[in-house]
């Protein structure tokens, strides 16, 4: 490649981006989900588009669609709240467990009766569909005030769920015969044991370790905390274990585990996190052929049929019968299961694997992912308000950002009072902080200034608060509550609320 073509690439490059970037703020404005924009730049440069752009190779398809979606499992990870989880783990559990395996079960039947697949082919259909889409879902709920018990188990489940339908859809692309189903599960338990394990321990080392090292410029630290994350991945892969779990745990574990220069952190994974969706969801529309898809928009229509009015809803229903969830809760969990780009993902590999039918399991799925995306992403909001399950007089968080102060064992705490916490009209004072730690300065309107203890706090305010080592949690936590509850927050039991939602 010459320095000519080298510049044209770049210039093609930049352009693609800018145009997708602009298309977030054209979705999010519209409802359109911004999978469906940038699928659509993809198809408009491939072989059926203005582009002419021949490209067919499914295999690196895969290659770069693993990548991504490692990324974006980090970036998921990382913004997602223990204390917002951890009440719903057991069902989100039910859910990328017993509730995958019921989701391919019914859909493969479907796909089986209804459009005259053989089983094989039925499965595989079945076990690729039956994932949700972490990038979905994440983009989706985050813009959506939902109970923290849904928000956390459709989040969770989100994530959880990629590795045992990887497994399975790997086993059973793989030529010869398929192993029986207990031998299956078993395999698939193992390397799901072993994965989590893996992200586990590599999310606490890296957190240890980030937490004790002071790195020379705030900018090393999300280099390091998206390196430890990878490596997660890389580390359960190679034990033979789930390496998309691993990469999941491990980033969970990091983003609850208050490290320096946060704010930094959160805003370069979520950059990284666009680039990987973006250049995702282009590649997969390249590969796709849309004078191919005619044929199979009906048995894509059927199967994504039975998929969100039966196999969804059934699943739902089955995993969190026992836990007692509410039946509206459950209504919004069914239409909740997004699809986006995994799907497509994990449908290049009965291609690469070379499955009889795998170009007609590509084209359905892709289809299917269009049309439902189309449909459920939209709705989602007016479905969660005609189940009055929508929260939106919940204060707004604060967001905070720490800068360790290593000599003097103490740490700069910097609190931005956004529109909506209760922080707004209370006293300095009346924050009620820690022995051993003050607000040291107010930032408003552009103007600093030392406040006393009797200075009313206003929305928009940027506060700057020293806090020694034994006490910085503490403060936090006291800061946080008092957004959440005003300065009445220590009466009403909210004082030792743990962490929250980081901005």
């Amino acid at each position: 490649m010459t320095i000519h073509h080298l510049n044209q690439l770049l210039l093609v490059c930049s352009l693609v981006l800018l145009v997708a970037v602009a298309a977030v703020r054209i979705s999010s404005r519209s409802g359109l989900p911004s999978l469906l924009v940038y699928l659509g730049i993809g198809i408009a440069m491939g072989q059926d588009g203005i582009g002419n752009i021949q490209f067919d190779n499914a295999e690196l398809t895969q290659v770069i669609g693993y990548a991504a979606l490692v990324v974006i499992l980090a970036e998921g990870g990382l913004g997602t709240k223990w204390n917002e989880i951890k009440p719903a783990l057991p069902t989100a559990s039910a859910l990328a467990t017993a509730g995958v395996a019921v989701s391919v079960g019914v859909t493969a039947t479907g796909a089986h009766y209804l459009i005259g697949l053989e089983w094989r082919q039925a499965l595989i259909i079945g076990a690729v569909v039956s994932s949700t889409d972490a990038a979905a879902v994440f983009s989706v709920l985050r813009r959506i005030p939902l109970p923290s018990r849904v928000t956390g188990t459709l989040e969770a489940e989100s994530g959880f769920n990629d590795a045992p339908v990887v497994l399975l859809v790997v086993s059973l692309s793989t030529a010869g015969p398929v192993d029986d189903w207990y031998v299956m599960l078993g395999v698939i338990l193992l390397e799901l044991a072993i994965g989590a394990a893996i992200g586990l321990a590599v999310g606490w080392l890296g957190a240890w370790g980030l937490r004790r090292v002071a790195l020379p410029a705030s900018g090393l630290y999300p280099i390091a905390v998206m390196a430890i994350a990878v490596g997660a991945y890389a580390a359960g892969a190679m034990a033979h274990g789930s390496g998309f779990l691993a990469v999941y745990l491990a980033s969970m574990v990091l983003g609850n585990a208050r490290l320096p220069h946060w704010p930094a952190t959160r805003g370069f994974a979520e950059g990284l996190g666009w680039l990987a969706q973006i250049g995702m969801f282009v590649l997969l529309g390249l590969l796709v052929t849309p004078s191919e898809l005619g044929d199979d928009v009906v048995p894509a229509l059927v199967v994504g049929l039975v998929l969100t009015m039966a196999a969804r809803p059934l699943s739902v229903i089955f995993c969190l019968l026992p836990f007692r969830v509410p039946w509206p809760e459950q209504a919004l969990m069914s239409w909740a299961g997004l699809r986006g780009a995994v799907p497509i993902i994990l449908a290049t590999i009965p291609m690469v694997e070379g499955v009889e039918a795998s170009r007609k399991i590509f084209n359905i799925v892709f289809v299917l992912v269009v049309v439902y995306t189309l449909i459920q992403g939209p709705t989602l909001p007016w479905v969660a308000r005609k189940l009055h399950l929508g929260q939106g007089d919940e204060a707004a968080d604060l967001g905070v950002e720490s800068a360790p102060l290593e000599r003097l064992r103490g740490h700069l705490l910097s609190v931005a009072i956004p529109k909506g916490s209760r922080m707004h009209g209370v006293e300095v004072g009346e924050l009620r902080l820690p022995t051993g730690s003050a607000v040291t300065l107010v930032v408003r309107d552009g103007k600093s200034f030392v406040p006393s203890p009797s200075t009313v706090l206003r929305q928009g305010d940027e506060l700057l608060v020293v806090a020694t080592d034994p006490v910085r949690d503490a403060t936090e936590r006291r800061l946080r509550a008092v957004g959440r509850g005003g300065k009445l927050a220590g009466w009403l039991g909210n004082d030792d609320e743990g962490g929250g939602r980081r901005s």
